[in-house]
């Protein structure tokens, strides 16, 4: 396993590890598939046909439904946290360890398995644009916005709530692509991609995360425990069901008042003010 020093060598970057940990055989989930598995015990065949084609909020599942789903998949990935094969399984295999640390690549896997669900069950679109190994930049932004959520940082909040109110509003059925890498969002992305780059892995796993794990090499075996992922998926779940995407039936009733604040970040999509480092 690498050693926590390999954080602080030249070239490790947020952006860098979550490519690495969405190449995980097991971390892409298919939303398709999920969403059928997750809602055919509490819906119709009917209303399971429209959250696929469209959104489980656009099928009417209660939100009763949609929370005890949630609950479900997190105790899931809590618990078994399966799905995500050994390092061999890397494009690169091994050779990624000199640069990045191995179990840091395989928790954040964990955590883009369970922030998929999440997100799928919460009515967002289908977050991988296709089959391809390598991940766009829309998609790596708005995981990062989720990962960010989910360690705690308030940006994040923020990015991933103007994201759904675009979404909702113009009920889309893919993520705003420009808003998201040239635009209104991208500023946010990278602000949380720099804070998760330096502060999470310092935080998370040089004094946080890695003493929290009982035996040294527990995340590669796929033992998380449940005092550090548990937390941190319920921060997401709760931000998540606080927006206005995941109301049952949300189309019309507020789809004016959506519809002018996601004007506005629309336009502000091809302005590259705002950009800078962080």
């Amino acid at each position: 396993m690498a050693k926590n020093q390999d954080l602080e060598q030249p070239g490790f970057s947020f952006p860098q590890v979550l490519d690495l940990a969405a190449k995980l055989p097991g971390v892409r989930i298919d939303r398709e598939t999920y969403l059928r598995a997750a809602l055919k015990r509490h819906c119709t065949a009917e209303q399971i046909d429209r959250a696929v084609a469209e959104s489980p909020a656009a099928a009417g599942v209660s939100l009763k439904v949609i929370t005890e789903v949630a609950n479900g998949s997190i105790t899931y990935e809590t618990s078994k946290v399966t799905g995500i094969s050994a390092l061999a399984g890397l494009p690169g295999g091994l050779a990624m360890l000199g640069t990045v640390p191995a179990d840091l690549v395989q928790y954040v896997g964990h955590m883009l398995r369970v922030a998929q669900k999440l997100a799928y069950i919460y009515s967002w679109p289908d977050l991988f644009a296709g089959d391809g190994e390598e991940i766009d930049e829309a998609t790596e932004g708005i995981l990062t916005l989720f990962v960010g959520v989910m360690v705690g940082v308030q940006v994040a909040q923020g990015g991933v709530s103007k994201v759904a109110t675009m979404i909702a509003a113009q009920v889309a059925k893919k993520l705003p692509q420009q808003a998201l890498t040239k635009g209104a969002i991208y500023p946010i992305v990278k602000k949380v991609a720099g804070y998760l780059g330096v502060s999470m892995t310092k935080k998370l796993f040089a004094s946080g995360v890695a003493k929290a794990i009982p035996v040294v090499g527990a995340i590669l075996s796929g033992g998380l425990t449940l005092g550090t992922f548990l937390p941190m998926s319920k921060k997401l779940q709760k931000h998540l069901a606080s927006l206005e995407l995941t109301k049952p039936g949300l189309r019309s009733v507020e789809g004016d008042a959506l519809a002018a604040e996601a004007s506005e970040l629309w336009e502000g999509a091809s302005s590259p003010s705002g950009f800078g480092t962080t």
